[in-house]
């Protein structure tokens, strides 16, 4: 069955130019053209991915971005023409999985949605798979990640952590001798080809040190190691 994608844009020229390479790609398209046409979409379609962006007219990207994240953890990747980490770390931030910047390459672009379809596939996969295991934890100190239900908690206080952050952390906790560095850690998430774009990483890195760190300047649970990459604290 073809995958069903939510195209958010109100450019209409980059809507029919990215609608039409998605489905030679193979993709079933629904156009939205701003944000509450687009809130009325995701209530009546299964969509396996939402394409998002964020400068829409009637409710922003980041407004809609808050709505589905209400509602659903479907994969979402955003699309922007701003510049700059700050506006990337934002959209991030509010729950989406992955982000695009504009002008971007329709084949890149094919390539990012079937990498993010794949991942929450997979993912729901083996959480249907496990079901019938005991529930698999990992504790790093105060810090308790709960493999199956995909969810973290500090002192038996939850921290709410998007699907990216969640297997950013649960990479280095199941893996706790080894160093990843940029390349490992983007084929391991992002089960794609590192390109040399840093921002991705560490926008997201920066994010979950934020939840997790008592002091995010002086990290304890991930620690960086300069000009190499990452690995996890000695607990």
């Amino acid at each position: 069955m073809q995958p069903l994608i939510l195209l958010v844009e109100d450019d209409v020229a980059i809507s029919d130019m990215v609608n039409d390479y998605l489905i030679k790609e193979g993709f079933t398209v629904v156009r939205a053209y701003d944000g509450e046409e687009a809130v009325r979409l995701f209530g009546e379609y299964a969509f396996d991915l939402i394409l998002l962006d964020l400068m829409l007219p009637k409710l922003s990207g980041m407004d809609l971005l808050q709505v589905i994240r209400e509602r659903s953890l479907i994969p979402i990747l955003i699309t922007s023409a701003k510049d700059g980490d700050v506006d990337k770390a934002l959209g991030l931030g509010f729950g989406a999985d992955d982000y695009i910047a504009k002008p971007f390459s329709m084949i890149e672009l094919a390539a990012r949605i079937k990498a993010a379809i794949r991942r929450a596939t997979k993912y729901t996969a083996g959480s249907l798979a496990e079901a019938v295991k005991q529930p698999q934890q990992i504790r790093l100190d105060d810090l308790l990640i709960d493999l199956d239900n995909f969810s973290v908690s500090r002192s038996n206080r939850e921290i709410k952590l998007t699907a990216k952050e969640f297997h950013l952390l649960k990479l280095f906790a199941a893996n706790p001798k080894k160093v990843f560095t940029k390349a490992n850690i983007f084929r391991s998430v992002w089960e794609d080809d590192y390109l040399g774009d840093e921002n991705v990483i560490n926008v997201h890195m920066r994010r979950l040190r934020e939840k997790i760190e008592e002091d995010p300047s002086k990290p304890r649970y991930i620690l960086t190691l300069w000009g190499i990459g990452y690995k996890l604290g000695e607990f």
